[in-house]
């Protein structure tokens, strides 16, 4: 539970005295994570307000933030401690990636240059190449020129189907008014002027 040398009484030394006297105690080299040191603080001081584990988060964060302590994968470590592991990771500096495609290696191996066009070949034309042509297609296309087709579309021999004459209707006789109602095509009217 409680050490005999630690000290118990009314009057709390500040959190961040605390919070490095913690972290100083349980000296584990890759630091010491919030949990540890609440509980170390609770063992080792009493009276400790209700509010306890929300201040030891702010002073947590306010002392990250302000240097006196650096974090590194969720443990909290003397800024000291961690000079050592700063130096080491400046040595090998990683460059940061950009956005967008990343350069050529210029000391990569350049491609073989292209040989030169022929002048006397035939230029090539806009758009799609045409599809290549079979040969065996081409013959069979030449020796049925003269046949007739079947197998597609109507059936040869047999004729349309007479179309039939319009038979006219008289008109209706006018009414007493003299006018003669007058009979509408199909589809819209045209566009008065």
């Amino acid at each position: 539970m409680a050490n005999d040398d630690s000290p118990k009484s009314g009057d709390l030394p500040p959190y961040p005295e605390m919070i490095l006297a913690a972290i100083e105690a349980l000296d584990d080299k890759s630091g010491s994570n919030k949990t540890a040191i609440s509980t170390y603080i609770e063992e080792n001081y009493e009276n400790l307000p209700p509010a306890h584990a929300s201040l030891l988060t702010a002073n947590l964060a306010s002392m990250k933030e302000g240097g006196k302590l650096a974090f590194v994968k969720n443990n909290y470590l003397k800024p000291a401690a961690t000079a050592a592991a700063a130096d080491a990771a400046a040595a090998e500096p990683t460059p940061k990636r950009g956005r967008g495609r990343p350069r050529k290696d210029p000391s990569a191996p350049r491609p073989p240059p292209k040989e030169p066009k022929d002048p006397t070949a035939p230029k090539r034309g806009r758009g799609r190449p045409a599809k290549a042509k079979d040969p065996v297609a081409e013959a069979v296309a030449k020796a049925t020129a003269g046949m007739p087709k079947s197998g597609r579309g109507r059936p040869a021999g047999k004729s349309p189907a007479p179309k039939k004459a319009k038979v006219v209707k008289e008109a209706p006789a006018a009414d007493a008014s003299g006018s003669a109602p007058a009979k509408r095509g199909r589809g819209r009217p045209p566009k008065a002027k």
